[in-house]
């Protein structure tokens, strides 16, 4: 009897050890990158990528990946604290990537979300974000 004890033991703190990682994973996913400088942040088919450093962002560049069949493409760009802008509809050719620019001018308070949507025949296709930081 005293094995099962033990074995019980070890196994609670199997399961406790999983479930701490997978709670301080969670966290790591749910925060996102930051946005110390300038970068590219990509979810599944659709990239966002910045080119000022720091708060201020002047220009933020939205890419869509198309398929294998023409297609009509779009994208929003938003930041957390109200900021957001439409890009341009365009009707893109098989296998090219769609590319249009936002353009923010402006100062965000670090910890402000940015993100990008894409859409690719009217349904979404990716949702990448970031964390502006200082």
């Amino acid at each position: 009897m005293p094995e099962v004890a033990a074995m019980h033991y070890i196994t609670k703190k199997i399961v406790a050890g999983i479930g701490t990682a997978a709670g301080a994973l969670g966290c790591v996913i749910a925060a996102g990158p930051p946005a110390a400088a300038d970068g590219k942040w990509c979810n599944n088919s659709v990239c966002i990528e910045t080119y000022d450093s720091g708060t201020y962002l002047g220009r933020v560049e939205v890419s869509v990946v198309n398929t294998n069949q023409p297609n009509r493409i779009s994208a929003r760009v938003w930041t957390t604290n109200g900021w957001s802008a439409n890009t341009k509809v365009e009707d893109v050719a098989a296998f090219r990537t769609y590319r249009d620019q936002a353009y923010p001018q402006r100062h965000f308070p670090a910890g402000t979300r940015l993100c990008a949507e894409g859409f690719r025949g009217g349904a979404s296709v990716g949702l990448p974000c970031v964390t502006i930081t200082n």
